[in-house]
């Protein structure tokens, strides 16, 4: 259940529980300065509580790869999940990004948002 929602200049965010669900703009590119704003806001509404994060991938867009080094030394964020259909979004995901978290159970990927909060829950 989707407790409030956010409209950012560069997509749009879901507050579910102890998660934050980003489903970023077509064609964008993510910034570090946007990824700022993102962390800022986790620590804002989980007031420094542990929360976690799903990269809701339902459109294509660009990334900063300095914005996983920033993510993976968040204190409060504890979990990263991302979710797509596309196999090579996965791929990349997979074999890139999660190389930046340290703790192995700290990020996965997954096929629906359904089966990445289940992942997210037992977490909290």
């Amino acid at each position: 259940m989707i407790k409030k929602n956010l409209e950012l200049d560069f997509g749009s965010i879901f507050i579910h529980e102890n998660v934050l669900i980003a489903e970023l703009k077509e064609g964008i590119l993510f910034s570090v300065e946007n990824n700022r704003k993102l962390l800022e806001l986790g620590r804002d509404i989980f007031e420094g509580r542990p929360y976690g994060y799903v990269s809701y991938r339902t459109n294509s867009y660009a990334v900063d790869p300095l914005v996983y080094m920033e993510s993976s030394r968040a204190a409060n964020l504890i979990a990263i999940a991302v979710v797509s259909n596309n196999e090579l979004v996965k791929l990349n995901a997979r074999q890139v990004e999660q190389k930046f978290y340290k703790n192995p159970g700290a990020f996965e990927v997954f096929d629906t948002l359904e089966e990445a909060l289940v992942w997210m829950k037992p977490k909290f």
